[in-house]
């Protein structure tokens, strides 16, 4: 069970990331560009959809990392598509694809999909090109279609808890809410799609996104020992999910970056970080959240703006997190650099 949890999250982790860097790294810089080059909006409308195509991505990634045929694996892959949500149909019967679907329910759906194939891989033989796709499509995809609801509304209660610290004193709202997201951000539940669905504060939407800021920066530092540079900075300029596998497997790692993002999410509340919906789910990806905090900023772009900016989303979130990995690794001894390893081969 463990071997499986860990080959499914595994195969999420790699896909989640290959569908969000397009965009995350070329989304901002390309918004910026296309008023004086129209021509660049289709390769920022290829990001969008390449986003789109998470779950099929992730289908596909999990039934790689057991090893499955290409018929097999192919299945998993339109099964997890159906599974996730990500195509809907309108009043009049048009089907639509948009954003990334409930990647939670994706990784269920591709792990019964992965069960099932390997149940009736044997028994159909010669007849696997024309039953394994049908098959898969009608039994797991179905299922996960059919929970589909239901995990959306467990993740809705999620947000509604998320949006409870709202009430809460302003430092204290912004270190639980930090954290909260810099959680959520290592797990299969959207950021994005939680800080959408729920009714925040700006300051909210800043502690948000510093909590992922902190994840991300942390997850970076402690873990380029362990693989390659490019791989480190992917938890940075892509997703801190990369990093799934291995929080679900030893979530002591995650300390120091959500001690990190506690400090990070109460100065929120006294210096007033503000963000929106949609940068509170990606950190420093695209350097969205950055960004917006100073659109949102009395004075934009100004000499105080400016250093605040760099204080919180860059130099601060640098120190306390050598401070904390150091702490945990060398003085308390409860992590170490192999806990981060990453296997993408």
């Amino acid at each position: 069970m463990k071997d499986f949890f860990s080959k499914l999250l595994n195969g999420m982790s790699i896909a989640i990331v290959c569908a969000i860097i397009p965009n995350a790294l070329l989304g901002e810089i390309l918004k910026l560009l296309i008023p004086s080059f129209p021509p660049l909006q289709h390769l920022y409308d290829a990001t969008a959809i390449v986003m789109s195509m998470l779950p099929v991505l992730v289908g596909v990634l999990v039934g790689m990392q057991f090893k499955l045929t290409q018929i097999q694996t192919a299945s998993i892959g339109l099964a997890t598509v159906i599974g996730s949500g990500v195509v809907s149909k309108t009043a009049d019967g048009i089907f639509t694809i948009g954003g990334i679907g409930v990647v939670i329910n994706a990784g269920i759906t591709a792990a019964l999909a992965v069960l099932f194939v390997r149940l009736i891989g044997t028994g159909v033989k010669e007849y696997s090109i024309l039953l394994i796709p049908m098959l898969t499509v009608a039994i797991p995809g179905m299922i996960g279609f059919s929970i589909l609801p239901y995990v959306q509304g467990t993740a809705n209660i999620i947000g509604d808890g998320v949006a409870y610290l709202t009430n809460l004193q302003p430092v204290v709202m912004g270190a639980l809410i930090a954290v909260a997201f810099g959680i959520i951000i290592l797990s299969p539940i959207s950021t994005v799609g939680i800080a959408t669905v729920i009714m925040l504060s700006g300051i909210g939407y800043g502690a948000a996104n510093l909590g992922i800021v902190a994840v991300g920066i942390g997850l970076c530092i402690a873990s380029y020992k362990a693989n390659s540079l490019g791989t480190a900075l992917a938890h940075v300029l892509g997703s801190p999910k990369i990093q799934m596998r291995n929080f679900f497997l030893k979530p002591v790692i995650a300390l120091p970056m959500l001690i990190t993002a506690a400090i990070l999410g109460g100065l929120a509340g006294v210096l007033n970080i503000q963000g929106t919906p949609y940068s509170a789910g990606l950190g420093l990806a695209g350097l969205v959240g950055p960004l917006n905090f100073i659109n949102l900023a009395d004075g934009g772009w100004n000499a105080t703006n400016i250093t605040l900016m760099l204080g919180m989303f860059l130099i601060l979130p640098l120190l306390l997190n050598l401070f904390f990995i150091y702490l945990f690794k060398k003085k308390l001894k409860l992590v170490q650099d192999t806990d981060y390893k990453l296997d993408f081969e």
